[in-house]
Formats: structure tokens, C-alpha cells, sequence
């Protein structure tokens, strides 16, 4: 089976050939016969009926400095592929929601990876609030009122905004803290959305670990672990990932959201856990397969382009 295979994702010359997901899948996809085109989320387009994309034919290449051989720009017609990936990295802002809306006019006719109209309704720091007993305490609110009084449960808590990424913006609030009132009201006067506060984990220190999920089942998972000082473990600020597996308690959460990720065409995605809490669910742009690879020798590119392949040719 030959897929004709398009790319929306930030810009694939500017990608850690080591680290990033979609490069990683990219070159699966080459290995397996499929032919790839590349796009950024801005030149993506309605008109007239038809869905459209301005970007070019890509050969991939594990060299550092010379990964990537671009063809000539063109216009093309999505519903001309079979395979459109959905990868570009939030911010999860009304841009992203617009793209999603437009990619639903060509799926499932054009398979798109992950199904658009569940990464709109599935932001990360909200679909977890499905599972409201793998979760530790939580609080989603602009009221100040509310967000003291979650401090005085709790004591110390994690404050970050609802659809922050990487990292940025988290903040680690003591019960003596005595910015928390400056630091919401700085949160609020630049968005009109909620932000989340999070009972804080001590054994965050000891990482957070993401487990990555292909159609609803675990196939391994990285530990990534705060820099010394640091309680954000993500890799894009410093955090460290680590091998490790999987506790029989983080078998137990993928066993009740598997089942959910499967049903909503969610393909591939990365779940984060703390000490047996589960605290998001990425379904926009996950990483760390190349990291699971490379400590595991877990292909989980070849799985997800497996279990896309199965899809597809059941259709047929």
C-alpha cells in the first residue's frame, strides 16, 4: 500500500531531527513506500468548496543540517490525499479551532490523524476532567475567591494556564505565597479564559512520565525529569527524559481511557502522569517516541503507521 501523505506542521527545516515526533513519523512513512508534502497551518485554505493547501513534496533524511529535500511549491486539494497528519504545536488558540473546522470538510474521506472534530473538542487540560477519579484535585475558574479557597484545601498547588504548552507559564504556589493575587490577576488581564489549578505532587522532582498510546493501547513510555530547582518537566525547558516502564496503576488508566481515545479517532496520543495521576492527555502534537526508540527499541512510528494502514485498507 502506497499513501500519497500530507504534513500540516510548523516547519519541517526547523525540526530537531532527534526529538520531534512528526519528523520521526515522516521518516516511517518514507521507509514504507508513502510519499510525503509538507505545509504550514497558515497555508492552509477554503475556497470555493474545496480545501487547499500551499506547500511542497519533502524527502526526508536522518542528517543533521541536511534532513529534508523540498520540491517545488504547489498548490494542492486535500481531498486528493489519503493521509493528512494534524501536527502543528499549539498555542490551542482560535487559529487552530479554525483549522480543525476546515480539516473536517475533507475526513474522513481523506483520513485525518487525529480525527479534527475530537482535537477541537479534546484540549488537553479539559478532556482529563472526564476522569475525574485518575485525577488529582482540580480547578478550573477566574475567580480568585475560588482559587483561595483551593489553596487553603490543598496547600501547595500547580497554577498554569488552560492552554499553555511546553512548560510555559506554570507556576509552583506555597500556602504563604504572597503573589498569588498579582500572579492571577496578571493571568487574567491577558485573556479572557480560565486558568488551572492543580494540587501540587511532591514526586514531580522524581519526573513525569509520558506514555504514549496508539489507537487507545500503551506501547512504552519516557520519564522526564525536572532540571535541579525546576518542577516543569517538559523537555522543551530543561526536563530530562529517562527509560522506564510502566506501573500496573498506569495500566489501569490506560485500560479506562483507551476505549474513549479509540472511540474519538484519536490515533496517537501521549498522556502525562504523576505518581499514578493522570494530569493531561496530549492529542494535539506529542512527542517522545523517538526518545521510547531510542531507550526501548519501541517503533512506535511503524505501530501508528500500522494501525493507520489497517484503517485505510479496511475501507477499501
Amino acid at each position: 500500500m502506497s499513501l500519497y501523505v500530507a504534513l500540516q506542521m510548523d516547519p519541517i527545516e526547523q525540526v530537531s531531527i532527534n526529538g520531534d515526533s512528526t519528523f520521526r513519523l515522516g521518516l516511517e512513512a518514507e521507509a514504507r513506500g508513502h510519499r510525503l508534502f509538507q505545509y504550514t497551518a497558515d497555508r492552509l485554505s477554503y475556497c470555493e468548496g474545496r480545501v487547499t493547501a500551499y506547500g511542497r513534496p519533502v524527502t526526508l533524511r536522518r542528517e543533521q543540517g541536511n534532513h529534508v529535500t523540498f520540491g517545488d511549491w504547489a498548490e494542492v486539494d486535500l481531498s486528493e490525499f489519503d493521509v493528512v497528519w494534524l501536527r502543528q504545536d499549539p498555542p490551542f488558540d482560535m487559529g487552530y479551532i479554525t483549522n480543525t473546522h476546515l480539516l473536517d470538510r475533507v475526513h474522513p474521506q481523506t483520513y485525518v490523524v487525529n480525527d479534527p472534530f475530537w482535537v477541537r473538542n479534546s484540549p488537553e487540560k479539559l478532556l482529563v476532567l472526564d476522569f475525574p477519579d485518575l485525577t488529582p484535585p482540580t480547578l478550573i475558574t477566574r475567580d480568585l475567591g475560588q482559587i483561595r479557597a483551593f489553596r487553603a484545601r490543598h496547600g501547595d498547588f500547580i497554577l498554569k494556564p488552560l492552554y499553555g504548552n511546553g512548560g510555559v507559564g506554570i507556576f509552583h504556589m506555597r500556602p504563604d505565597d504572597p503573589n498569588l493575587s498579582s500572579l492571577v490577576e496578571t493571568f487574567l488581564a491577558g485573556s479572557r479564559e480560565p486558568i488551572i489549578a492543580q494540587k501540587y505532587l511532591p514526586a514531580v522532582v522524581k519526573g513525569d512520565k509520558r506514555i504514549i498510546l496508539v489507537d487507545g493501547e500503551p506501547v512504552g513510555a519516557i520519564n522526564r525529569v525536572p532540571a535541579a530547582g525546576e518542577v516543569r518537566s517538559n523537555m522543551h525547558v530543561g526536563g530530562s527524559p529517562e527509560k522506564i516502564g510502566l506501573t500496573e496503576r498506569e495500566r489501569e488508566i490506560c485500560g479506562i481511557i483507551g476505549p474513549v481515545l479509540r472511540e474519538k479517532g484519536l490515533l496517537f496520543t501521549g498522556i502525562d502522569v504523576i505518581d499514578g495521576w493522570l494530569t493531561e492527555i496530549n492529542v494535539t502534537s506529542p512527542t517522545g517516541i523517538q526518545e521510547l526508540e531510542r531507550f526501548d527499541g519501541i517503533n512506535a512510528a511503524a505501530l501508528i503507521w500500522e494501525a493507520i494502514e489497517g484503517k485505510l485498507a479496511a475501507r477499501s
